[in-house]
C-alpha cells in the first residue's frame, strides 16, 4: 500500500472530501494529472492539506477545506473539471465522493 500525506488540520471545524476510486487498468496519463491536480489544490482558497493511500485495487484520497464555498470553487475550477470528464470517460471502474464537517479531530505522533 502506498500513503502520501500526514496532513496537519487547524482546529475543528473544517470540511474533508473524501474520494475512493477503482481505477481502470490503463494509466493514460492519470498519474500526471493526479500531480497537476494536487498542485493546482494547493494554491486553491481554502485548501488545508490532502491525504491518500492506494493499493492495486483500491484508492482513497481526503482532502481537506476551511470551508463548503471553497470545495464548491474546487469542483467548478475549469482544469480540474476536466480531470473529472477524463475520470469519468477512461480512468476509474468506478467511484464515491462524499463531503464531510469535521466536527472534532484527534492527531498523534512518536
Amino acid at each position: 500500500m502506498k500513503y502520501e500525506g500526514n496532513c496537519k488540520t487547524p482546529e475543528a471545524p473544517y470540511y474533508a472530501v473524501i474520494f475512493s476510486s477503482q481505477r481502470t487498468a490503463s494509466d493514460r496519463g492519470y498519474g500526471k494529472m493526479t500531480d497537476k491536480m494536487l498542485e493546482l489544490a494547493s494554491q486553491q482558497k481554502g485548501f488545508l492539506g490532502v491525504e491518500s493511500a492506494q493499493d492495486e485495487e483500491l484508492g482513497i484520497t481526503v482532502s481537506y477545506w476551511d470551508s463548503l464555498e471553497s470545495i464548491k470553487a474546487w469542483k467548478e475550477n475549469s482544469s480540474h473539471r476536466v480531470a473529472q470528464e477524463k475520470g469519468n470517460s477512461e480512468w476509474f471502474k468506478n467511484f464515491s465522493l462524499r463531503v464531510c464537517k469535521v466536527e472534532r479531530h484527534c492527531f498523534f505522533e512518536m
